[in-house]
Order: structure tokens, then C-alpha cells, then sequence
């Protein structure tokens, strides 16, 4: 495409945007029809001739999927696994690695729940200790800070990239260097970034990456991938493993795969898998750094209008702030706001203090209501959510 985006012709494609405003792609994002006619046209595929006669007559294009995510963030198809969701994604990581009484597990405050779960089982399981990077004047997680706090001890920093909530972008890159220079394990969960900021493994230094596909990168729903760089792969057994991840070599024997597919297990969707290659090609061929722009303007009026309509706050994190906003009102409830927009054909969401748990204490946050754009939103939309939000009663 030419420099500019061609906005009428990507919701030509949208169907989603025909009948509503969708401010939820930080829930999932609307699908192109290039996504939906794949997974759509698999499905067929199965009822026409049978699941696995279908997945047999696909495996070139299933296999190029893997090429695709590669592409889009930089690293090789054999570093990469699909998997279902990027919750699945980031516990197959994290539950491969070895913790002791006193091991430190390294996180930001803006931590997200289910991440923050997986700590606090691990350090019931094992007695190793979660530590919090404390964050800069701008509320991000602070890359000097952690370098001070790393020790011996350290076996994993791992972080939220872009948080569920408050517009944060963490300095993912800077918190790379840090963990490289110090040898220890870098998981980063990149579900909001994937899609709305470009992503290159190789320059942020992660040993992990984790996403999803229904998110800002408008995939379908129970879709994700993980990456694991190729030198930390060759030293890492899965939690768990069946045939396909690990095949039974000999009666008392198996052979874990060379390649991260060993995260994999035998059965899938291919539906999903052909819709997520869709949906990373649809990305790749647009730009992520043109869509991102867009998005980030379109979250900037956001917050522009907001901070001048009465009774809102906002309260968004960080020097560079993505395209989520959140907000609260003084007088009328985060859902009840949701569902006074969803009446007006109005998509935003709820985000409630126990999804950031830590953050949203430190800053006595609300529930609040998260409204997230994307590159396909009109300026006249977020006119009208803007319009719809001053006279919420």
C-alpha cells in the first residue's frame, strides 16, 4: 500500500464496522475478512472431506504460517509454537524453568493477573521470592532499578510489555539488555503488543515472547504463538508432552523435537492456524509502523476529549503512552458506562483492580472503563464515543 492507509477500503473489509464502534481491540479486535474467510474456508475443507484430509491437503500452508509469525517479530520459524491463547503461551514457558527456596523471580507492578498467579503458585511449590521493579517518574518499570536489583539469585525477569490497562508501553528493549547482560531468563508477554508496535525479538533480547492473535493483530479467537530464543530451547524439557512434542523413540524412550514445536501438542485447530497466518500477513502487509501510528493518534483524541469532559479522569501511565486509555467517572460505575455505550452500538470495556492488581492498588484505581481504537477507527467515531460519554447519566 502507498504511505497513507486507505481507511475506507480497510473497513470495506471489516464487516464489524458497518453496524457498531468498535473501541475493544485491546479485548479483540475486529477480524478483516481475509482472516475470516480462512478459517472459514478450512472448516468447509473438514466438512467436505474429512478433518484430516484436510489438515493433509493444508500442511504446506499450515507450515507457512510458522514463516509468517517468524517474520513478524523477527525470529526463525523453528523458535516458534502456536498454541491456543497467549495464556497458554507464557504457562508453557514459565512452567519449564527450575525454581528453588530462594531463587527471585524479577516483574513489573503493572504485572497482569494471570501472570502474577503463576508466581505466587510457583513460589508456594518451590519457596522461591517475587520481586517488583520498582517504576520511573513516568510509572513505567525502571531498566536502572532492575539492573541494581539483580543478584545471583535472580533465575527470571519477566514483564508485561504493554499492561491490560493505562496506556503504558514498558521499555521492553532496555529491560533486554539488562537481563542479557546479566544472563538471566527474559519472558516477555507481548498480548497487547503484538499487532500495535513493532516486534523484534532480536532487538528487544527476550528468551520468550508470548501473544495472542484475536487482539490489536485481529486474528481469530483461541489463537496465540510463543517464541523461545534457539539457545534456550535446546535446554528446555515442556511441562508437559505427548507424541507430537516428544516422539516415542523406543519402549523406554523418547526424543523431545528440535524446534519450539515441542510446546505443541498433536492435535489443533488448522482453522485457527490458517486464520492467525492470515491475520499476521494482513498486519505485515499493511505496516505495523503506519498502523500504529494511526492508532496511537486515534487514542490521543481519546484522551484529548476526555480530559476535558467533566466528572473524568484518566488515567494512563508512561512517556509513550499505546493506544489503550483508561478512565473513570465520579459518579457513575466503570460497567455502568459499558453498557450505556453498548446501548448506543458503543464497544469499549471494564477493567477491573484485580486484573493489575499491584498497580491498580499503589494508585487507588477504580474499576475502570478501557477504550482502545485501532488503525481501521474514524476520527468521526471517536467524535461520537466522545459525544455518547458527556451525556452518560
Amino acid at each position: 500500500m502507498s504511505d497513507a492507509l486507505d481507511i475506507a477500503a480497510l473497513r470495506a473489509v471489516t464487516p464489524g464496522c458497518g453496524h457498531r464502534v468498535h473501541l475493544n481491540n485491546a479485548g479483540a479486535g475486529l477480524m478483516p475478512l481475509c482472516v475470516t474467510e480462512a478459517v472459514k474456508a478450512h472448516l468447509d475443507l473438514e466438512a467436505e472431506i474429512g478433518g484430516y484430509e484436510a489438515a493433509a491437503a493444508r500442511v504446506k500452508e499450515c507450515d507457512a504460517v510458522y514463516e509468517t509469525i517468524a517474520r513478524l517479530v523477527g525470529a526463525e520459524p523453528g523458535e516458534i509454537a502456536l498454541v491456543g491463547n497467549a495464556t497458554l503461551a507464557w504457562q508453557l514457558a514459565f512452567y519449564s524453568l527450575s525454581f528453588s527456596p530462594g531463587d527471585r523471580i524479577l516483574t513489573s507492578r503493572a504485572e497482569y493477573a494471570a501472570n502474577y498467579v503463576a508466581y505466587l503458585q510457583m513460589a508456594k511449590r518451590t519457596g522461591c521470592v517475587i520481586d517488583v521493579i520498582p517504576d520511573d517518574a513516568d510509572g513505567a518499570s525502571d531498566a536502572a532499578a532492575l539492573d541494581a536489583m539483580i543478584d545471583d539469585a535472580v533465575k527470571l525477569v519477566a514483564i508485561t510489555w504493554i499492561p491490560t490497562n493505562g496506556g503504558l508501553v514498558n521499555p521492553a528493549a532496555a529491560i533486554g539488555q539488562v537481563a542479557q547482560a546479566h544472563g538471566v531468563p527474559y519472558l516477555l508477554d507481548a498480548c497487547q503488543a503484538v499487532g500495535q508496535i513493532p516486534v523484534d525479538v532480536m532487538e528487544i533480547g527476550c528468551d520468550f515472547l508470548t501473544a495472542t492473535g484475536r487482539k490489536f493483530l485481529r486474528g481469530p479467537r483461541g489463537s496465540g504463538f510463543l517464541y523461545v530464543r534457539r539457545e534456550v530451547l535446546e535446554r528446555l524439557e515442556p511441562i508437559m508432552i505427548d507424541h507430537f512434542s516428544a516422539p516415542w523413540t523406543a519402549p523406554g524412550a523418547y526424543q523431545l523435537r528440535p524446534d519450539a514445536r515441542r510446546f505443541e501438542t498433536w492435535e489443533k485447530s488448522f482453522a485457527l492456524t490458517l486464520g492467525l497466518g492470515a491475520a499476521a500477513d494482513y498486519s505485515a502487509h499493511l505496516g505495523v509502523e503506519k498502523t500504529m501510528a494511526r492508532a496511537f493518534s486515534l487514542a490521543e483524541q481519546v484522551r484529548e476529549g476526555l480530559a476535558g469532559t467533566a466528572g473524568v479522569s484518566v488515567h494512563d501511565l508512561g512517556s509513550k503512552r499505546c493506544a489503550i486509555v483508561s478512565f473513570s467517572h465520579a459518579t457513575i460505575p466503570a460497567r455502568g458506562i459499558v453498557g450505556q455505550l453498548k446501548a448506543s452500538n458503543i464497544n469499549v470495556s471494564a477493567s477491573a483492580p484485580s486484573s493489575t492488581l499491584l498497580d491498580a492498588t499503589a494508585r487507588n484505581l477504580p474499576v475502570i472503563v478501557r477504550v482502545s481504537p485501532h488503525y481501521y477507527n474514524t476520527e468521526a467515531e471517536i467524535d461520537a464515543f466522545l459525544r455518547a460519554v458527556r451525556v452518560l447519566r
